[in-house]
């Protein structure tokens, strides 16, 4: 499959729009003895939960939020060790399951800030770039496809590159892809944004900002929607 690429700007960023919504901050709020939530203003409502938070010892903070993000994911035991361990590293580019990262990413930083830097600072990339593939009103465009195609501009020494090379390459399937991207939006008139931890690429990975490329879907991918 043949697909043009065109990088327009590639930032770093410390959070992730719309990780947290007003109801969530109020929820929070009453999990960290605040009763008085709904009283608030919305624009007050984080800033009292920083306060609220600031009053518990750190990896107490971390298990509520793990907690209230990630219900179903970890038993009592994992939290707990969890909240410690985000103190020492960043959880959200070293834990097994990358489909996860995201949402650890999501605490990690509430934390940080919380905590004016107590917590490891993680950082993530938003990519907004121009792509157009070949028979595109027939071909999807799958967070896979976008991988490897701007893949094509990265250095080879990325972590992408590196740990992910067949998959990039050839028709092996890529469902890891789901996890790398967080978030994907399409802009329209062929722009596209995306949103991935820094873990897997740089700004300074990106050696092409203009190109042409040849990428070979998975197999399970490659047929026409």
């Amino acid at each position: 499959m043949n697909i043009t690429v065109k990088i327009n700007t590639v930032k770093s960023i410390e959070e992730l729009e719309g990780s947290w919504s007003n109801d969530d901050f109020t929820e929070l709020l009453k999990r960290f003895d605040y009763e008085d939530s709904e009283k608030l203003k919305p624009g007050e409502l984080k800033e009292y939960l920083f306060m609220a938070i600031s009053d518990f010892e750190p990896n107490e903070a971390a298990v509520i939020l793990l907690g209230y993000k990630l219900p179903e994911t970890f038993s009592e035991g994992q939290i707990d060790n969890l909240s410690h361990e985000m103190l020492r590293e960043k959880i959200s580019e070293n834990y097994s399951d990358i489909y996860i990262h995201k949402f650890l990413f999501e605490v990690n930083q509430l934390l940080y800030k919380a905590y004016n830097g107590k917590f490891p600072l993680t950082k993530a990339n938003l990519v907004e770039f121009e792509l157009r593939m070949e028979n595109e009103e027939e071909t999807e465009l799958t967070k896979e496809l976008i991988l490897k195609a701007l893949s094509k501009s990265l250095s080879d020494s990325c972590l992408l590159n590196r740990l992910f090379n067949e998959q990039l390459e050839n028709d092996d399937s890529f469902p890891e892809a789901e996890g790398i991207i967080w978030n994907f939006q399409k802009k329209g008139n062929f722009q596209y944004t995306i949103t991935a931890s820094e873990k897997w690429f740089s700004k300074d990975d990106f050696e092409k900002t203009e190109y042409e490329c040849t990428i070979i879907p998975s197999l399970e991918n490659s047929e026409p929607k």
